[in-house]
Formats: structure tokens, C-alpha cells, sequence
């Protein structure tokens, strides 16, 4: 052993670094609100000793329910520097989701945004756990709720003393729920620690960095881009709901180097017809994840802002790679990468690695790896690949290849394939093809029954607003330009897709919807 000792600085412990040392540089801003390190270790500090002024203790578990704001900022690293475990709740999925969230996490404290105190009351009336558990609101209703900002206020802003161990969970971030019942992904905080220094390396953060968080505060992507702008002691700017000409005007008002957004934000950016006249020369690295980057996107957003754009794709479950501006050219279909420690492989059915160029499942390990499904092993060992030097590796679900050159290539969810007569179709090829019509606004390719094949693509398409094309044709043309299994039976057409909060297709219910056609 050396002769000097050093605890390992986790999250915690650099909130309180930064409240010392970068006491006036900014942090945190929303709207017209802003707050310094000083007073963003100061008023953590003040919600991690309520929370054990509340009886609170290491390891319990604590829902969010909020609204993007400063207080939902504040709260979230609260309860991470309390030992208590971070639990936000995706705000725009129905009461039952939420109970059930809940009752699987087995919470002791609720904090919510006064808009949805009254969905926590009606889940509490019919017995659940939230009847036993604590309630904060930010814009409280009254008893039984306790007044935020005001319970804060009255805290002590001493150091808390609670003793975080890398072991211990940090937080738990439920999945996006497109392939099914959501599951709660545990995360350590030496896991989210390695998250914060493996991206924040990966994209590019640096101590001035001023960092846009423009999707909901309880994604994954978000918490990406707050742990690593906390890391580097940099400013964190919080959107309350995305909006491109809002988005646009921030990022010319607060000189925006750096932000995580899903490929929908972009798109919508690029739309506008103002988008030229703002001044982005601020951009710095701006990085794109969730679903598929569209080639003309990832062509047009650099080009036209001069940002650099990184692509990532990743599981929440904690793996990932990026596709690296310097890969662009060469590479534009793929999604590059693993990121530094990360291993991948692509496995055939039957469990076997396969050869570059062959599609199969990705599979990979990672120090950002989850703990586990909270509460689910069978879940948890369904997501494992036992690779034969014995070792654990996650399976994504995910299928790709990789090339010759160790560029891999996402083809589609598993869940997602069309096995259409003994032939495997993958949607995303097709609704590549089919965006490039002019009339089609948005697409989304799922299986439907068929008589003769088993099952068949199916369009469904939102067309472009004054556009009014004609279903045969739209048919016709598509079939044209794709391979012989991969042609469509048919064009449904939809006033928008379901997505979820971070933009996803809900496939599931597009797929719920034809189940009662057959062709």
C-alpha cells in the first residue's frame, strides 16, 4: 500500500469538490434562473440532510415524478449525495406504469411536480405503496404533500454525512418500455462514475462546456449529459420541454457548446426556415442517440451548424459506441465504435460468435454495465451471453454486423424482424428506402399476418402536411426500389407516430393495431 490513501472521488464527492473550488462559476440555469457551484452543492446538501431528517437512510429508494426544472435537478443529486437511490419516473406514461414503477422499486419517498401530485393521491387512495411513502411536491397541493422549496430551505447545508460506497446503487432508470413492461436498471455509483469519464472522454467535455438538457430529466440521455458536464465542473442548462425555435434561440442565448439529443430534435432543427439567422458558432460537440440517425441527417446537422456530431448507440444497461466525426466519411452507415473498455461481439442463434459480415445479435461487456434488473434475475440472466472464457457479456436485443474493419453495423431490434417465408426482413432497410419519398413525413415498417408468407411488411406513414399521395403508388413505388421479401403489403396511413418520450417508435402498438388484419 502507498503511503497516502485517497477515497475514490464518486459523484457525491465532486458536487462538493466543485462547491469549493468553482464556487462562482455557474452550474445550473433554467429560464431566467441561475445557480452557482457554490449554491448548487449548498442547496444539495441542504436535500440529501432533509431526506434523513425524513428517517431516509443509504439505500432506500426515492421516485421522481417532475417536470424538467432546476428543483428536479437539484433533487436528483440530492438524493444521490443523501446514499439514497435516485429513481425518475418517465412523466408521460399513464398512472398504472407509474404505480407499477413504483411498487417494483419499492420507494419510500416520492418527490413530484404540483402538475402530477394528483396522480401519486389517486395511486396512494387505492393502496399502493405510495400510501406509506413520503410525499414532496414542487408547487405543493398541502398536506399530505411537504412544500419543496421551502422544506429545503429550513435544511441544514453542512456536509451530509452520509458514507457512499462505489458499491451501492445509485440509481435505477427504467427502460423505455417499446418492446414491453419496462425493467428497473440498477446502476452503482462507480458504475456512474465510469459513465461520466468514459463519455465525457468519448464527447469531448471540457470545463467550460455549457451543456443543453432538452429531453426529459429522467432519460438515460439526459443523465448522460449531466454527469459528464458534473464531472468537468461545467454549466448545465435545462430546456422545461424541447421545442425547435425555443432550442434554437437558447443555443444563440447561452452560447451552448455541448448537448445529447435524439435524432427527431435534429430533424426538426433542421426544418426550420430561421435556423441560418441564429448564431451557433457556440456548438462545439453535440452528440445523437436513441433510435436510428438518418443519413441526410447526419450529413446535414454538421454542415449546416458546424457542430461536431457524434452518434452514439447504446442501452441504458450500460453499453456503447460512437460513430466519431473522423469516421464520417468513411463510415456514415455505421455507428462506429466501442467505447474505451468496451468489448463487442455479434453471436449467431445458437450462441456461437460469427464471422465479420454476419448478422446476429450484438452482445458486449462494459464498465458501464448495470448491476442487474432490479428484482427480475430471469430477466437479468435472459440478457446474458456466457461467452467461452466464461465471462458475462449483455445480449442488446439488437441485431448488426460488424466489418472488416470493426465498424458495426445496427440492422434492427430483434423484437422487430420480420421472419417473412423462412426469410429474415429487417424494417429499418425498408423504411430507410421509403423516406426518401417526397411525400412521406414519417414511416415505420412492422410485421402483419400473412396467409401465404407468415408474416408480410407493413407501412405505416404519416404524410408531409399538404401532401396527399395515393396508396397504390406509394405501394408500387416502394416495391420497386427494394429486395423481392422485402416488399410491402401494404401503406396504413397514421396522423403520427407513437413515440415515446425520447422519440422511439412504439412498435408494439403499431403491431397491436394490425393484429386483426391478415393479407
Amino acid at each position: 500500500m502507498g503511503w497516502f490513501e485517497a477515497p475514490e472521488p464518486l459523484l457525491p464527492e465532486l458536487i462538493a469538490r466543485h462547491g469549493r473550488w468553482r464556487a462562482r462559476r455557474t452550474a445550473l440555469v433554467e429560464g431566467t434562473r441561475r445557480l452557482s457551484w457554490a449554491e448548487f452543492e449548498r442547496d444539495t446538501a441542504r436535500i440529501a440532510n432533509g431526506l434523513a431528517g425524513l428517517g431516509l437512510r443509504g439505500g432506500d429508494r426515492v421516485a421522481l415524478l417532475m417536470d424538467n426544472s432546476l428543483e428536479m435537478a437539484l433533487t436528483t443529486f440530492g438524493i444521490l449525495r443523501s446514499g439514497c437511490v435516485a429513481v425518475p419516473l418517465n412523466v408521460s406514461v399513464n398512472d398504472a406504469a407509474v404505480g407499477a414503477m413504483i411498487e417494483d422499486a419499492q420507494v419510500r419517498a416520492v418527490f413530484a411536480s404540483g402538475s402530477h401530485c394528483a396522480r401519486i393521491d389517486a395511486l396512494a387512495a387505492v393502496g399502493s405503496r405510495i400510501a406509506t411513502a413520503v410525499r414532496v411536491a414542487h408547487g405543493s397541493p398541502g398536506a399530505p404533500w411537504i412544500e419543496l422549496n421551502g422544506w429545503r430551505a429550513l435544511q441544514s447545508s453542512e456536509p451530509p454525512r452520509a458514507a457512499v460506497s462505489p458499491q451501492a446503487e445509485c440509481n435505477i432508470i427504467y427502460s423505455s418500455g417499446t418492446t414491453g413492461v419496462p425493467k428497473g436498471i440498477v446502476h452503482s455509483h462507480r458504475c456512474r462514475l465510469n459513465w461520466a469519464v468514459d463519455c465525457a472522454l468519448t464527447l469531448r467535455y471540457r470545463s467550460d462546456c455549457v451543456t443543453l438538457c432538452s429531453l426529459g430529466l429522467f432519460s438515460n440521455i439526459s443523465w448522460v449529459a449531466m454527469l459528464c458536464t458534473v464531472l468537468v465542473g461545467g454549466t448545465i442548462v435545462i430546456m422545461p420541454h424541447f421545442d425547435a425555435h425555443a432550442c434554437a434561440a437558447l443555443i444563440e442565448r447561452e452560447r451552448i457548446s455541448h448537448g445529447n439529443f435524439v435524432p427527431l430534435q435534429l430533424e426538426r432543427l433542421l426544418a426550420l426556415p430561421e435556423l441560418g439567422r441564429h448564431d451557433l458558432d457556440s456548438l462545439d460537440t453535440i452528440m445523437c442517440c436513441g433510435s436510428p440517425l438518418p443519413l441526410e441527417v447526419k450529413r446535414e446537422f454538421p454542415r449546416r451548424t458546424g457542430a461536431t456530431l457524434i452518434e452514439l448507440y447504446g442501452l441504458t444497461e450500460g453499453l456503447c459506441t460512437i460513430l466519431a466525426p473522423e469516421d464520417f466519411a468513411a463510415k456514415t452507415a455505421s455507428v462506429g465504435k466501442p467505447f474505451l473498455g468496451t468489448d463487442l461481439r455479434i453471436i449467431g442463434e445458437d450462441g456461437r460468435e460469427l464471422p465479420a459480415e454476419a448478422v446476429g445479435e450484438i452482445v458486449g461487456v462494459s464498465p458501464l454495465l448495470m448491476q442487474g434488473y432490479n428484482a427480475r434475475d430471469e430477466a437479468s440472466a435472459e440478457a446474458t451471453w456466457e461467452g467461452p472464457d466464461g465471462r458475462r457479456w449483455l445480449r442488446t436485443g439488437d441485431l448488426g454486423y460488424l466489418d472488416a474493419d470493426g465498424f458495426l453495423y445496427v440492422v434492427d431490434r430483434k423484437k422487430d424482424m420480420i421472419l417473412s417465408g423462412s426469410q429474415n426482413v429487417y424494417p429499418a432497410d425498408i423504411e430507410q428506402v421509403m423516406r426518401e419519398h417526397p411525400d412521406i413525413a414519417e414511416v415505420a415498417v412492422v410485421g402483419a399476418r400473412s396467409r401465404k408468407w407468415g408474416e408480410t411488411p407493413v407501412a405505416v406513414v404519416v404524410a408531409r402536411p399538404g401532401s396527399a399521395p395515393d396508396r397504390q403508388a406509394l405501394i408500387d413505388w416502394t416495391n420497386e426500389r427494394v429486395g423481392k421479401q422485402q416488399r410491402i403489403a401494404d401503406v396504413v396511413w397514421r396522423s403520427a407516430l407513437p413515440r415515446n418520450a425520447n422519440g422511439k417508435v412504439l412498435k408494439r402498438e403499431l403491431r397491436a393495431e394490425l393484429a386483426g388484419r391478415e393479407y
